[in-house]
């Protein structure tokens, strides 16, 4: 797919800081590609799947250009590491649990669906469904 996805964390519906120590130990195994500058990394999977991941601010990890299942549980594991959400721009945000809903900011909580996604598969889903 190639639109963006952002990796974002919230607490009292402001955004928090990533830990990004965290995002590199789940990411950094599966990078095949880096640029520093940009802080750009291409990821693939066992599967030969990819994705292009920007960590764009402490608080926002971008995923462009992702497919497969093998990408997907990459994706879930990473959002579970992180404790984080994943905002799809024009179609649902994934939270971990039901009360991760109260951490989101009103407008993400309000204006669009908010579904629990757990898994890849569940991600992958929930994508397809928007």
């Amino acid at each position: 797919m190639s639109f963006d996805i952002f990796v974002c964390r919230f607490e009292n519906g402001e955004p928090t800081p990533l830990d990004m120590s965290a995002a590199h130990e789940v990411l950094d195994p599966y990078v095949v590609a880096r640029d520093p500058r940009t802080n750009f990394l291409q990821v693939r999977t066992a599967e030969r799947e990819e994705a292009y991941v920007f960590i764009s601010s402490p608080d926002n990890i971008t995923f462009n250009r992702f497919g497969g299942g093998g990408i997907m549980d990459l994706l879930a594991v990473l959002l579970r590491r992180l404790d984080a959400v994943l905002v799809v721009p024009g179609g649902p945000t994934m939270i971990q649990r039901d009360e991760d809903r109260d951490l989101l900011p009103a407008a993400l909580r309000d204006e669009w669906p908010v579904v629990v996604a757990r898994t890849g598969v569940e991600i992958d889903r929930a994508i397809r469904a928007s």
